[in-house]
């Protein structure tokens, strides 16, 4: 005899609209007649979000794109660093060519205003579905992300990316820095540039500034570099520029203190 006990869907619902996230929870009821499934939290943006499935994790997220401050897409990428993450679905009232993005790559999503139907559908699937990479979540993303996602003890804290001075590459380690603090995230440098060209400048092979945190220059720069160091608005510590980086980055100090 087979004596498996089969444990409840757990289910979050993230949506910043409370009407959108009642009508979920209300089908969510519905649903629960055919196939057994726990509603643990719902949250209304993407901060509350993190914090509530850091403590309490959900198998499955019904997550709403359009959200302000922090979209669906950019909030699923930092999900991707709690300890397990969820199978993402997401709830959209996006265009033709945006879902046609979404088929192509097989991504999980219900078109406003849901259904009943589909979303029976969607649950169904997702026991046996598997969290999005992070890497298929960034090509569908129009603009950066507006933070940076840190996993430290246990949990996932969110970096505003205008706070950062700088990003700066360390091992397998990148060091985000900010007036307060650093952090550690595993992200590419190079990634960061290109995700970041438009707020950063490259002034090392291994380093990024933000180019409004740019105070001047003085120097000292050590043997082997151009002989000049890189000063940030709120930060003592300053920065080594390299020879090929010197030309493209003395520029960024015009009208600032150069000496």
């Amino acid at each position: 005899m087979n004596d498996t006990v089969t444990l409840p869907m757990t289910v979050f619902v993230v949506d910043d609209e409370p009407l959108a996230r009642r009508r979920l929870k209300e089908l969510l009821d519905d649903c629960a007649a055919q196939i057994e499934l726990h509603l643990v939290g719902e949250a209304g943006n993407g901060q509350e979000a993190l914090d509530k499935l850091g403590e309490t994790p959900a198998e499955v997220v019904l997550m709403d794109i359009r959200m302000p401050q922090m979209d669906g897409l950019e909030l699923a990428q930092h999900l991707n660093k709690l300890e397990h993450p969820p199978v993402v679905i997401f709830t959209t009232a996006y265009d033709g060519y945006a879902i046609q993005a979404f088929e192509r790559r097989a991504i999980d999503y219900l078109l406003k205003p849901i259904r009943l139907g589909r979303l029976f559908e969607a649950l169904t699937r997702a026991r046996d579905a598997v969290p999005l990479r992070t890497e298929l979540l960034q090509e569908l993303m129009p603009e950066a992300r507006t933070h940076l996602s840190v996993h430290e003890r246990g949990k996932v804290i969110l970096v505003p990316i205008e706070e950062v001075l700088y990003l700066r590459a360390e091992m397998k380690y990148v060091t985000v820095r900010t007036a307060q603090r650093e952090y550690l995230i595993e992200e590419a440098l190079t990634a960061l540039e290109k995700e970041y060209a438009a707020r950063f400048a490259r002034i090392h092979r291994s380093c990024l500034v933000a180019k409004a945190a740019v105070a001047g220059f003085e120097k000292g720069g050590d043997e082997g570099e151009s002989g000049w160091l890189l000063k940030l608005h709120g930060l003592d510590e300053k920065l080594p520029i390299s020879r090929r980086q010197w030309g493209s980055v003395k520029l960024l100090g015009e009208g600032g203190d150069k000496c």
